[in-house]
């Protein structure tokens, strides 16, 4: 049963989750939040998900995606943003993502939850709200060297550590106080980074937020859709700086 929580609003140079969750879902937080609110469970997100993940790095490979520099490229409503992952290092989240790429389950989600000089959240909601079938949560990739830097990408989840499926988000600051151990002994996985179009991923934090289906605040006013997600060609970008 989950419950929402309304603590302050993250000062800019947030870190942590933070509880907002609807009837189904959790999003991500401000340790000024969890210093008033300590038995708060943690945030960000609670996902779903739909039918055939890939198991593991190899899986990804032989879908034709390089274990070293996957590299997905994500059209929104608001632009594309190209992504590179890193299934090397963060193995179990890559396949777990790249399964809802090959799958089209991404396709007419949103961006549900978006704060300013913290992270944009997606992965979990259509634009009715609407969440689709769930897939066995994952293993917490957190420990794998790689950071919450601005532009990165990583696995939301709620309070348990190893409760991520569907719902990302990208860092839009560096946000330390979410990478391993962080204030829950976990953090938060980091599975790859925006190497095209975070200027894409910056104009979508300027939307204007508010009330939206079932949460009070942060939800884009006009809805930034994500239409299509393919495997793009391979990356030539530097990998994610390690702790």
């Amino acid at each position: 049963m989950q419950f929402r929580a309304h603590p302050a609003r993250p000062a800019p140079s947030r870190s942590g989750p933070r509880h907002n969750a609807g009837p189904a879902g959790l999003d991500p937080v401000s340790p000024r939040a969890l210093m008033k609110l300590p038995m708060m469970r943690v945030l960000l997100c609670l996902p779903l998900l739909l039918l055939g993940s890939y198991a593991t790095a190899a899986d990804a490979i032989a879908a034709g995606a390089d274990a070293a520099a996957v590299v997905v490229r994500m059209d929104t409503s608001a632009g594309p943003i190209v992504l590179q992952l890193d299934a090397a290092r963060a193995p179990k989240s890559v396949a777990n993502f790249l399964g809802y790429v090959k799958s089209g389950y991404y396709e007419g989600l949103i961006f549900h939850r978006v704060i300013p000089g913290f992270m944009a959240q997606g992965g979990g909601y259509d634009t009715a709200y609407r969440q689709r079938g769930m897939q066995p949560a994952i293993h917490n990739e957190a420990d794998n060297g790689l950071r919450n830097l601005r532009g990165t990408i990583a696995m939301a989840r709620d309070g348990r550590p190893h409760s991520a499926t569907s719902e990302f988000f990208i860092n839009l600051v560096d946000n330390a106080a979410l990478d391993a151990p962080s204030f829950d002994g976990w953090g938060y996985a980091v599975f790859g980074q925006v190497i095209e179009g975070m200027d894409v991923v910056d104009r979508i934090a300027m939307i204007p937020t508010g009330r939206g289906g079932p949460f009070d605040s942060d939800v884009p006013q006009t809805p930034v859709v994500i239409t299509k997600l393919t495997l793009d060609r391979p990356s030539i970008q530097p990998v994610i700086p390690k702790k």
